[in-house]
């Protein structure tokens, strides 16, 4: 019905003009907005205060004169019971009953392409995500990233853009080669005898129980490795780096998270893509020579200094594989790049977009989100560490203790912007303070109900009977739903699909409490089941954006 709304507005814009003695653009900016209290109606329109500040009348007559127009043309808009004019000036609408329900109709017809639209019209993105070194297990860090990126691919999607979701594997560089030397130590210690090249642990090594594990595995698969040959390393290295990408795929896995690719920054020297990319800057007059070294004028494109991309000794810097990769990205077609990073990558955003630019590309093309760090809490008291990895909190162990689904929603909760408080003793609660239990709840609860009202379920129900605040409440919250995944499309943030779910199953359970579903009054037994059965619907089609799982049971 929002758009129906909009439809009405954008229709009454002329004639406005006129009695207002102003121009309104077609595409002039106002916000349609849902009144949290009821008696301001179903939808609220600031149309006339926006127009307040752009032709310095008074908002409130604006408003009384697109009332008028609207009112003249009542017969128009068959959805419309009344509008009226309130505080500064707002226009409120007030829906007909049989508007308000035609939701149901909707909600039945599309099922599970409920909340679909083309609202992307089939714009290509890439969101780029996790993106984590094959040098360890992946960490909580790592998880909220996959949570975020998912489900905001899956947003995505159901706003109609063609989405590929990727991982950037960072299996080159000194990472990597610290990774095969600490397992080398690891192996060397192992072994019974001396041998000639020294165990010393590499400095900045890797110290977790993982790398032991590694080397146990290597010592099993390779009895024979000569540890003292050079070449040894190399093997060691490619082991270790398959061994621990084999177990992030699986934590991923875990977490109900698959790429369509990975991405190797391996093949971008492999397939000379790094050379291309100098040879591109340099024919653009983008890059410079000094002290050795060659440069990137980054700051010809708002960059707060210009960045090295091959050092003094002929080694590249991380830079440049990165911008190789994003060069990539608009070569295979991609309308739109979004990038998750964590918070330590804030300051790499301006050099990237930089770069971008100055291979001939639009910065505002790429998108990066910060996706803050999460704090493990346990009865009050920040957890700090994991005997598994010996730094951190490993991804797997926090799915181990609290499951998949609560992890992924508890990291879905806030705005990728804001740091995440996790509670694990909340997370693992059968009750309904657990706000993934609640949802969860509400689904099976609906699906019981269903069951035990022994009747099929009548799509021509009489729905104009549902006129109980807490059905008006409930039909408007469904309403919102299709509204709400564009949104959460056009503004990334995910969080607000977790928001809109907790608000639907509050208002589920209030209608619950106020209103009896099955009884004599087959009439209303109908109208209720209907309702009911949509919101079973619309959970079962969030929680699955959300990655989450709808249990019919519980």
């Amino acid at each position: 019905m929002r758009e129906s709304v909009k439809r009405l507005v954008s229709s009454i814009l002329p004639d406005l003009s006129r009695k207002i003695d102003h121009d309104i653009p077609s595409d002039f900016v106002y916000e349609i907005e849902t009144p949290k209290n009821k008696t301001f109606g179903d939808f609220s329109v600031n149309l006339a205060l926006k127009l307040a500040k752009a032709t310095g009348k008074n908002p409130r007559q604006i408003a009384t004169a697109a009332k008028e127009i609207i009112d003249s043309k009542a017969g128009t808009f068959p959805f419309l019971k009344k509008s009226q004019v309130d505080g500064p000036g707002f226009i409120n609408f007030f829906l007909t009953e049989e508007s308000r329900a035609d939701v149901l109709t909707s909600i039945k017809k599309q099922d599970e392409h409920f909340g679909e639209s083309d609202y992307g019209k089939g714009q290509k993105v890439i969101v780029e995500f996790v993106s984590a070194n094959p040098t360890g297990p992946l960490t909580i860090a790592h998880g909220r990233q996959a949570a975020v990126g998912d489900t905001l691919a899956n947003i995505l999607k159901t706003a109609g853009f063609q989405v590929q979701k990727e991982f950037y594997l960072n299996d080159a560089g000194r990472q990597v080669d610290l990774l095969g030397k600490s397992v080398l130590v690891r192996l060397k210690e192992r072994i019974p005898f001396p041998v000639t090249f020294p165990v010393k642990f590499p400095e900045d090594g890797y110290h977790g129980e993982y790398v032991k594990e590694i080397a146990k595995q290597v010592s099993i698969v390779s009895p024979d490795l000569d540890l003292d040959d050079p070449e040894s390393l190399k093997k060691i290295t490619i082991f270790a780096a398959n061994r621990l990408l084999e177990g992030i795929k699986l934590d991923l896995e875990g977490l109900g998270v698959r790429f369509d690719q990975y991405y190797s920054e391996n093949s971008l020297y492999q397939n000379k893509f790094v050379e291309k990319v100098i040879k591109e800057l340099s024919t653009r007059n983008n890059i410079y020579e000094s002290e050795g070294a060659l440069w990137f004028k980054s700051t010809d494109f708002g960059d707060d200094k210009d960045r090295v991309l091959k050092r003094s000794n002929g080694e590249y810097t991380y830079f440049t594989p990165d911008i190789a990769y994003h060069q990539t990205k608009f070569e295979r077609g991609f309308d739109l790049l979004i990038n998750l990073w964590g918070p330590d990558h804030h300051g790499y955003i301006p050099r990237v977009k930089a770069a971008c630019a100055a291979l001939g590309y639009s910065p505002d093309k790429l998108e990066v989100l910060i996706v803050q760090l999460v704090t493990l809490y346990r009865r009050g008291e920040q957890v700090r560490m994991s005997k598994r990895a010996g730094e951190y909190v490993t991804l797997k162990e926090l799915m181990e203790e609290v499951g998949a689904d609560a992890t992924r929603f508890f990291f879905l909760m806030r705005r990728v912007e804001s740091p995440l408080d996790f509670d694990l003793e909340l997370a693992k609660e059968k009750s309904q303070d657990n706000p993934v239990y609640y949802l969860q709840y509400a689904h099976a609860r609906i699906c019981s109900m269903v069951e035990y009202a022994k009747r099929k379920l009548n799509p021509d129900a009489d729905i104009t009977c549902l006129i109980a605040k807490e059905e008006v409440a409930l039909l408007q919250a469904l309403g919102e739903y299709p509204e709400l995944i564009k949104q959460a499309a056009r503004l990334r943030e995910p969080y607000r699909v977790v928001e809109y779910l907790r608000e639907l199953a509050a208002a589920f359970h209030s209608f619950y409490g106020a209103c009896r579903v099955v009884s004599d009054d087959e009439k209303v037994t109908d109208a209720r089941l209907l309702l009911t059965d949509c919101v079973r619907i619309v959970l079962r089609n969030g929680l699955r954006i959300l990655g989450v799982s709808q249990p019919e049971s519980m």
